[in-house]
């Protein structure tokens, strides 16, 4: 916590320096919002340690130590289960927002807030889930509040520097090209675990090239999309019902079905190849409004899916584990029956934070709960009411998301602010639906509160870049001029007048 704290010093003094006071700007809503946000985790730090004082003085645990009541109950003790990790992420929390009222932008002032309260109930959860379950002295808890930090911090400064988007979209070809070389890579010296390749390690370091990836997708599919528009809506050829765009237009979507199931073949990543590929169809129905490239492109995913499922016996057995994880309970489909019974356990208002997850032989009954199932573990100790308040953040960051893209000045911004929120929402929704059974099990995290860092710094890199499009004076590129006239953006609308 010390050194999340000293580096997190270290950012916002070299960022206010270069904030001039004069261009400050109150920021009303967000300051309300996160006085909120501040309550709801004190309350939840207050009821995990008082969980935990109630735990202590059951029977055989001792008793006494917190002292009894007039009547001979015990006296608990209202604190908190660990104050200074939670005292140290609210000071991060104030000072982006800090940060923010200095550079005067006038950004959105609902994405922080929302993140904040996702990354709060990251730290409860990880407070209360057992220190050993990652490596290294600070714990699960330490670990999780460093990486909150850095994701924190990227989002103030992102949001705060990028005032263009021209880094973006002039060089979309590039950061595609970087992206495939980033996947291969994985393909080829990433770290086999489980018979998955889905982190590459460099040095000290590890990560989920994944994580960046989406990110990298989204900037090239917006930057394709916005430039190619009115070619992919044009008709000229008829398949049956279904009409197409000029043939030389369709070689991206190839290659996106190609990557995404390759994606699946050989790092064995159904997540990461859904959410890719769920992501490319949401953005290309947005940029040309026909849904017969959505059914066309679903049609060939799920035949593609078919196909891999008989070649490769590790998709089936995803596939099998998913239509009856009952069938081998102790086994391959241990973790996800153990996820629905901790959602049955919850039913309805949960058990309470702390008074979940009871061990099975002196162990978690679910061994991945910290990153792949963390949806499970909250819908055992908040319940259906908890949970259903969980998934409508992620609905207030793609609602959020939306409005950003309505009133982008172009094609471009409002593809890029639509892709980056479906990202958030979109591997929200996979894995909440893994953890259900409605999908098969997928590894890819539940954004902002999973623990890991590579998915914390992508989703703060996501959020970040939202913070500074929602910002109207974010400059695109000028135009060329053809005969003295400048061809106006599609996507300029009344919505930005004022």
């Amino acid at each position: 916590m010390t050194a999340a704290n000293s580096l997190s010093g270290t950012v916002w003094s070299t960022l206010v320096r270069g904030v001039r006071a004069a261009d400050a700007r109150p920021r009303p809503r967000e300051s309300l919002l996160l006085g909120l946000v501040a309550i709801t985790l004190v309350v939840g730090s207050a009821s995990l340690a008082a969980t935990r004082t109630v735990r202590s003085l059951a029977p055989g645990n001792g008793s006494g130590a917190v002292g009894e009541g007039s009547a001979g109950t015990p006296a608990l003790d209202l604190r908190l289960a660990d104050p200074q990790g939670l005292v140290a992420f609210l000071a991060v929390v104030l000072a982006a927002h800090l940060l923010l009222i200095l550079a005067g932008r006038r950004t959105d002032q609902v994405l922080l807030p929302t993140v904040a309260l996702l990354g709060g109930i990251s730290l409860l959860l990880m407070e209360r889930l057992p220190a050993g379950l990652a490596g290294g002295s600070a714990g699960l808890a330490g670990t999780q509040l460093l990486w909150l930090t850095l994701s924190i911090s990227a989002i103030a400064m992102i949001g705060t520097i990028v005032r263009g988007d021209a880094w973006l979209r002039l060089y979309k070809y590039s950061w595609a090209a970087g992206g495939i070389a980033l996947l291969a890579l994985t393909f080829v010296f990433g770290d086999d675990v489980n018979g998955q390749r889905l982190s590459l390690s460099v040095g000290p370091f590890s990560g989920q090239p994944s994580e960046l990836l989406k990110v990298i997708l989204v900037v090239f599919l917006a930057g394709y999309l916005a430039e190619n528009r009115p070619l992919l809506e044009q008709e000229s050829t008829r398949l049956g019902p279904i009409r197409l765009p000029p043939l030389p237009y369709l070689a991206p979507m190839a290659a996106m079905w190609a990557i995404a199931l390759l994606v699946v073949v050989i790092q064995r990543d159904l997540g990461a190849a859904l959410l890719f590929y769920a992501v490319f169809l949401f953005l290309l129905y947005v940029a040309t409004a026909r849904s017969s490239f959505v059914i066309a492109g679903s049609v060939l995913f799920v035949a593609g899916a078919g196909l891999m499922a008989r070649l490769f016996g590790h998709v089936q057995t995803r596939i099998d584990i998913w239509l009856d994880p009952f069938a081998d309970p102790s086994g391959a489909g241990y973790q996800v029956v153990q996820a629905l019974e901790a959602f049955a356990r919850g039913g309805l208002l949960g058990t309470g934070l702390g008074a979940g997850l009871p061990t099975v032989g002196g162990r978690l009954p679910i061994p991945a709960v910290h990153t792949d199932f963390p949806f499970a573990a909250l819908g055992e100790e908040l319940g259906l009411i908890g949970i259903l308040a969980i998934l409508g953040l992620y609905l207030v960051v793609i609602e959020r998301g939306l409005r950003i893209a309505a009133a982008a000045r172009d094609d471009f911004q409002a593809l890029l602010a639509t892709g980056l929120s479906l990202v958030v929402g979109v591997q929200a929704f996979i894995i909440a639906a893994g953890n259900l059974k409605l999908i098969p099990l997928t590894g890819i995290t539940l954004p902002f509160i999973s623990y890991g860092g590579s998915s914390l710094l992508a989703n703060g890199v996501v959020i970040g870049l939202l913070l500074a499009l929602s910002d109207r004076e974010v400059r695109a590129p000028a135009r060329p001029r053809a005969g003295g006239s400048r061809r106006r953006a599609p996507a300029a609308s009344s919505a930005r007048s004022g």
